[in-house]
């Protein structure tokens, strides 16, 4: 079985953190999204991986290289527009063959072990695709599957006005050499956009046998700040507690705090879940909970809860951030609180008053 990941998005839900940085690469606990993905896919087994980039693929190549580092081997392809998820598996029609295949959308993360969804799926029997399902508050945001009385997929509606189903197609799929026909037979939706659910859809309308797997745990599509923030927070409730790097005798440690090699807390209160990566400096600051501090970052004189700071970010000056994530070399000073979304190089001073997100 070979895994195809999307990762070609350009995450507009995102901006401005997207305009220069990926949207699979926006860290949960100080690890790309798009790391989670491929560590899931070779810890099933699936090694022989193919990679749909996109504007953002040189960003991509960097962070997962030839896949070496996990035991896997990555092949680049590059879709020669963003036309949609069918569109992707014609584009990857010749890396994928006729082996079956998982794929996965890189900026999604759920707790179930994949496993269970691709086991037995490899060994044929007749079966055209398996859907990953999970119910949610919302089905009109996402593709639905309407169950029949026997229980079985009796038809796909993607993002309906007035769903009849709260089962939400979840960004994994698996499917047979069938689904290259499909994709071919489709046409594009209204928007322009060749759907997998219209290749789905085809698939049903022929008589072939279309399975589903439900999910039991939490599963969230990271592409808006605030789901992304609560996957941080619920990948951090499994955080290991663990002092690598220095913190002095005046500091406080509540909770599963990790302080990785070369990170230095100083006179500071950390309230786990927190994670504080290598060559961090944390100085006479309130950090958490559920805060990640990526590498090389630099908080002082700070209290900062609930957020996501990526590599090189600094918050000073009495700033107090809540439910934020700040990009790359982002920078944050002032006595003021909010909640921001932040993108690479952003400079903000605060006021007393200043809030909002979205620099």
């Amino acid at each position: 079985m070979k895994g195809l990941i999307l990762a070609g998005g350009s995450g507009r839900r995102l901006r401005p953190l997207t305009h220069t940085s990926a949207k699979q690469l926006v860290p949960i606990a100080n690890k790309p999204i798009l790391h989670y993905v491929v560590e899931d896919l070779v810890g099933v087994g699936v090694t022989d991986l193919g990679i749909i980039v996109g504007d953002t693929a040189a960003e991509i190549r960097d962070s997962v290289g030839d896949g070496s580092r996990w035991g896997a081997t990555v092949t680049y392809i590059e879709q020669s527009a963003p036309l949609g998820l069918a569109h992707a598996v014609v584009e990857a029609g010749v890396f994928l063959g006729d082996d079956p295949f998982v794929m996965y959308l890189g900026d999604n993360m759920f707790e179930d072990s994949l496993e269970a969804v691709v086991e037995g799926f490899a060994e044929g029997g007749g079966v055209s695709a398996r859907l990953l399902l999970s119910r949610v508050d919302d089905p009109s945001s996402f593709g639905v599957a309407e169950l029949g009385d026997d229980g079985s997929i009796s038809q796909l509606v993607e993002k309906p006005e007035n769903p009849n189903s709260d089962l939400a197609l979840v960004g994994v799929y698996l499917f047979g050499s069938a689904i290259h026909e499909a994709v071919r037979s489709i046409q594009p939706s209204a928007r322009g956009e060749l759907e997998i659910t219209d290749a789905i859809s085809w698939l049903l309308e022929r008589g072939d046998t279309v399975e589903h797997h439900l999910l039991d745990g939490w599963w969230i599509d990271t592409g808006k700040k605030d789901p992304l923030l609560e996957c941080n927070r619920l990948v951090l409730d499994d955080l290991t507690a663990d002092v690598a790097g220095s913190v002095d005798a005046a500091s406080v440690l509540e909770g599963t705090v990790r302080v990785e090699a070369d990170a230095e807390v100083v006179g500071c209160t950390l309230v786990g879940p927190v994670v504080v990566a290598a060559g961090a400096r944390i100085e006479d600051s309130r950090v958490g909970p559920y805060v990640s501090v990526g590498a090389d970052c630099t908080v002082t004189d700070a209290t900062v809860d609930h957020s996501v700071l990526m590599e090189s970010s600094r918050v000073a000056g009495g700033a107090h951030l809540s439910d934020s994530v700040l990009g790359h070399h982002a920078e944050v000073s002032g006595g003021g609180s909010a909640s921001l979304l932040l993108g690479d190089h952003s400079v903000v001073e605060l006021g007393e008053s200043t809030g909002g997100e979205g620099v």
